[in-house]
């Protein structure tokens, strides 16, 4: 269980598994930029899921992971909406083009981003 607590302003908290996550609001929507937002945390979640995905592609094949990068582009929508995300690979020098394909197949198994596409139910209760 993850519980959630606030330490003052608009700064919101995760605690869970021993871990603490900080989050903030930019300065521009009235945080202090103290940490990053919860939507950035969200993105910064697709994109290392990502990139764990591709690192474990490479390692099981004693592939060489130097210079292998993932970049992240996030196109929003219309009224908080994200029409698009969109994940960059550069690959290492000499990276064998036989694996080209099947390393796009292997990030695109992301556990976060398959739960936005088979989405969960989410339920709100007061307890």
């Amino acid at each position: 269980m993850m519980e959630i607590s606030f330490d003052g302003g608009l700064s919101v908290k995760a605690a869970f598994k021993g871990f603490v996550v900080h989050t903030d609001q930019p300065v521009n929507g009235g945080g202090e930029g103290a940490a990053p937002s919860p939507f950035d945390l969200f993105l910064a979640s697709v994109g290392t899921c990502a990139g764990f995905f591709a690192l474990r592609f490479c390692q099981q094949r004693n592939l060489s992971i130097e210079g292998l990068r993932l970049w992240l582009e996030a196109q929003p929508g219309t009224t908080r909406k994200l029409d698009r995300v969109l994940v960059k690979i550069a690959l290492p020098e000499n990276f064998p083009e036989k694996y080209h394909a099947a390393l796009i197949k292997a990030t695109d198994q992301c556990a976060v981003k398959q739960a936005i596409v088979d989405p969960p139910v989410f339920e709100t209760l007061l307890v």
